[in-house]
Parts: structure tokens; sequence; C-alpha cells
């Protein structure tokens, strides 16, 4: 008997979406650093009684949400240059300092954006290797190797259509085998020994995702 296709659920992510699965995916209490670009608005989904410690690479701990309006302070801004919130018990030190506690294995986790992911881990987004593109490795290396456990936000695809979930990556490392999850507005996948776990699909099916990447994947949707 043939099991019926699953159907599809809902409507693809937007970056806030997929900043509350991420949000919602962090361990009360954690030490958390969050890359530049679409990794900073997960600060806006947390659960203020979470206890989760938000650290900035340019030196500091207790970050809050975005800051608008009224609460902006051009003083107060994180690694991608955002105007940011402090919460209480906020702490600010050396950039030195900073990244001693990035290399030093003091985060429990890190959320960076990628211009690929491959499917055993290996990340890839400080640089497309195409000529005349600025190199903008920042702390990115110290962060995805640094960190206990490193998840990824980004599209599935890229601009021109292409999977930025692949086999292997073609553009210059960051890490290896360092990414543990992947977060994306058409689905969430878990990167293990096994393989890549499908875990939540967005706008899209497990079938339709298993036809658009050349990656073997694992269903492991409700």
């Amino acid at each position: 008997m043939t099991t019926p296709a699953k159907a599809a659920h809902g409507i693809p992510l937007d970056k806030d979406g997929i900043a509350r699965k991420v949000a919602a995916d962090i361990p009360d209490g954690s030490f958390v650093n969050l890359g530049i670009g679409l990794p900073t608005t997960v600060s806006n989904h947390l659960d203020p009684a979470s206890g989760v410690v938000l650290h900035t690479e340019n030196g500091m701990l207790g970050m809050g949400p975005e800051a608008h309006g009224d609460e902006v302070d051009p003083d107060l801004i994180n690694a991608g240059k955002i105007a940011v919130t402090e919460l209480p018990g906020a702490s600010y030190f050396h950039h030195a300092d900073s990244f001693a506690m990035m290399r030093g294995g003091h985060l429990d986790y890190c959320v960076l954006g990628a211009y690929q992911v491959s499917a055993t881990g290996d990340l890839a987004n400080w640089h497309t290797g195409r000529p005349g593109d600025i190199p903008a490795v920042g702390g990115a290396m110290d962060l995805a190797l640094g960190a206990k456990e490193t998840f990824v936000m980004m599209t599935l695809l890229a601009r021109d259509g292409t999977p930025k979930l692949v086999p292997e990556c073609t553009f210059p490392l960051t890490g290896v085998g360092c990414v543990s999850r992947v977060y994306t507005d058409l689905a969430t996948f878990v990167i293990t020994g096994d393989g890549v776990e499908v875990r939540e699909v967005f706008g899209t099916t497990f079938a339709d995702l298993a036809a658009l990447l050349a990656v073997p994947l694992i269903d492991a949707t409700p």
C-alpha cells in the first residue's frame, strides 16, 4: 500500500518567522552570540524570562532587542552597527576580551548567516569567491568553531534560485563540520551523523524539498 504524500504545511516563513523558530530552540540560561544580518532579529523574539544572555562581538554581554525611536543610543550598537538596547546587568569590555570569550569556548550557541552549508555541517559565510567581492570574515571563524553549537539562519535558495544547502560547499569555508542546525524559510534541518533530517516544513512538502536539493534528506517531520 502506498503511503499518501504529506500536504504542504502553511506558508514559507519570513525573517521574523525564522527568528522565532531559532529563539524557541535556544535553551534557557544560554550564552549566545548573534551574527550580523538575519541572526540579529533573534534578539527580538527571546522570552525575557528565559535568562538567555546575548554576547556581541564588539564587547557587550546582556544585549536586549533592537532599539527604536527614543530607545536609540548611537553609542550602543551590536557588531552589525544596529542600535540595540541593554538589559539589567549588562556589561561592556574590550574587543580583545570579547574574542577571548568566543575562542575560549565560553559561548553555548552562535547563530550565523550563510552563503552555503554542506550536508556534513561545513559553513561558508564570509566570501563568495567572486572576483571583486570584499572578504568580510570578521569573527565568523572564531564563533563557528568556538561556540559549543552553531545554528545557521538563511533563505534556502540564493537569489538565482540555487540551493544554499549543498552536498559540498563551493565557496571558501568558514568552518568544517561546525553547523548542527539550519533554519530557513522553507524548512528546519538538523545535521546528524546519519544525515540531514528535515524537522519542519513551511509552505512546501518533504517530497518537494527532496526534489529541490541534491542533499539526501531524512524525513523527521511530524
